[in-house]
């Protein structure tokens, strides 16, 4: 993926200012909306410990949702900016190194068990660990030794390497499906098409925020060589870019993102692939600016969504996941027309 010159820093800069802003308009409106509507003085009142029984159960419902769903978003938002870039590959998303298919066969082969929802998290963290180490293990020459600095060669096996775990993660899959009892079937499908109806914790809401900010922090202090890497990795270490430590500390960090996505809701396809796309639209590939855009860009993707799935149908709940996917192909089709 060539690298692209944004229009502007300053305008950059000013467009993440939006997202900010509309991530703080976003989450009352989350916490507002819903099959029960909750006028913004009542939330208020709740809020500070004022409210009625009713208004702040509700509360206490959605607020960990919202955060969590935030989170998530985030999380594969920024796990999708980096995977683009250090691939170099627009079609790259956080699903593409087969972490999302490690955790999900845990995830499942747990509930077919018999597993409770808190297990189940703890199968997906597990798988999705797992995951990474097998990944390690079989790009071990991509992601550790200098002498495989041979321009696009090292990604391209980083790539195929993720893309044959996912495939076959997704036979394992298509396995535990066939073998599920029926009674199971449903619960297993709409967590495959991501859920946040178990995200109910808010002390797990907030860890999933807390580690959405490190993982930004740790990004940022490699958002230059990253920047550098979009240009080739052999004029990245004539800059003295450290591309081999790059690499796989920024292929960690997408990972962990990933898999703590899909340990809180489950497979949410499409957010890592189309918010950094969008925002790299809007806005360029300065990784400086575009790697929190993309998390903020996320965030607001599967909050928006999920407050969405959980109240256009009420009592019934849509799959957030499909969600996504229902806002963000127009939009991304409407974007490219006019690009």
């Amino acid at each position: 993926m060539a690298a692209m010159r944004p229009p502007s820093l300053a305008r950059a800069r000013r467009a993440l200012l939006l997202l900010a802003l509309a991530a703080v308009v976003a989450l009352p409106a989350a916490l507002a909306i819903g099959s029960v509507a909750v006028p913004l003085r009542d939330l208020v009142a709740a809020i500070v410990g004022d409210g009625t029984p009713v208004t702040e159960s509700l509360l206490a419902l959605r607020l960990p949702r919202a955060l969590a769903a935030f989170a998530v978003g985030g999380l594969l938002g920024l796990s999708g900016a980096i995977l683009q870039a250090l691939l170099r590959n627009p079609l790259a998303d956080p699903y593409v190194l087969g972490i999302s298919g490690g955790a999900a066969v845990a995830a499942l082969g747990a509930l077919a068990l018999g597993a409770s929802l808190a297990l189940m998290q703890a199968a997906a963290a597990i798988g999705a660990l797992a995951t990474i180490a097998l990944l390690f293990v079989l790009a071990h020459r991509a992601l550790f030794l200098r002498d495989a600095l041979q321009g696009d060669e090292a990604t391209t096996r980083v790539l195929l390497t993720g893309v044959m775990i996912a495939a076959f993660c997704s036979a394992l899959l298509s396995v535990i499906l066939t073998l599920a009892p029926d009674a199971q079937l449903r619960t297993m499908v709409f967590w495959l098409l991501g859920d946040l109806g178990g995200a109910t914790h808010l002390p797990q809401s907030a860890a999933a925020l807390a580690l959405l900010a490190v993982c930004l922090l740790l990004t940022q202090r490699q958002a230059r060589a990253l920047t550098l890497m979009l240009r080739g990795d052999a004029q990245a270490v004539t800059q003295g870019v450290d591309v081999p430590r790059r690499r796989r500390v920024l292929v960690l960090i997408a990972a962990l993102a990933t898999g703590t996505a899909v340990m809180l809701a489950g497979a949410v396809g499409f957010v890592g692939f189309v918010a950094p796309h969008l925002l790299r639209l809007a806005i360029g590939n300065d990784q400086r600016v575009l790697l929190p855009a993309a998390a903020l860009g996320g965030g607001l993707l599967v909050l928006a969504a999920d407050t969405i799935a959980r109240s256009a149908f009420a009592p019934v709940q849509l799959p957030v996941g499909v969600v996504t996917a229902l806002i963000g192909v127009p939009v991304f089709l409407w974007l490219l027309r006019r690009g």
